[in-house]
């Protein structure tokens, strides 16, 4: 009969099979093979991301990859502000719902002589519905608002629209008339971006044409 320190010795003394071993070594090679072949793959692609990079990024030639990815970057930037100027000026909608207002002063011939009329510029994009032009016109004419000029585009179910805005004899010429513009400007940008970040409804009444049309002051 074993004692329990035999019992002990012979577990601690027992051996794996020679075939076990290498099972486990081969296992281990392979796993070690895909990894190093899958970090070399890895590696290619970055390699060939990074000359496509070189490629489109004049005299990058010589540069390190560090150096390389903030030319991009700078590069990108500036693609961006280009590209946001060029939708200014051509009406373009993005792909962004925004509002934006401006202000600025124009001479005006009266009666009473010269005058200087304060305008707002407003743009607003945001998707198309047929119901649009109707809820701006409304918001314009409960700020009693006058359209001197509207501009839009549309594309993809967008649209951009930018309206050159008179206060109905705002002038220039005072600290009360200024702060009133200030605050007119206010009320603008907030019914404007209720408009633009509202949810498409059915409309209440019938429109008989594709697009509503502002009837703009002559003129003559």
């Amino acid at each position: 009969m074993l004692s329990r320190r035999d019992t002990v010795a012979r577990r601690t003394t027992r051996r794996w099979p020679a075939s076990s071993k290498n099972g486990r070594a081969a296992a281990a090679a392979s796993s070690s093979r895909s990894h190093t072949e899958a970090e070399k793959r890895r590696r290619d692609r970055i390699n060939g991301h990074l000359l496509t990079l070189r490629k489109l990024v004049p005299k990058s030639d010589k540069m390190d990859k560090a150096a390389l990815l903030a030319r991009v970057i700078q590069h990108v930037k500036g693609l961006q502000g280009e590209a946001a100027e060029v939708g200014k000026a051509l009406t373009v909608p993005t792909d962004v719902d925004e509002v934006r207002i401006s202000t600025y002063a124009a001479a005006a011939e009266s009666t009473s002589g010269s005058q200087t009329d304060i305008f707002m510029e407003a743009s607003l994009c945001c998707e198309d519905r047929p119901e649009l032009f109707a809820e701006i016109d409304q918001a314009l004419q409960s700020l009693n608002l006058s359209t001197a000029r509207v501009e839009m585009g549309s594309l993809g179910g967008r649209v951009r629209i930018i309206l050159l805005l008179s206060g109905n004899g705002i002038r220039n010429d005072s600290c009360s008339s200024q702060n009133r513009m200030i605050n007119l400007k206010g009320s603008l940008n907030v019914a404007l971006n209720r408009i633009v970040n509202s949810t498409p409804s059915v409309s209440s009444y019938r429109v008989t044409s594709k697009r509503q049309r502002f009837f703009l002051p002559s003129d003559t």
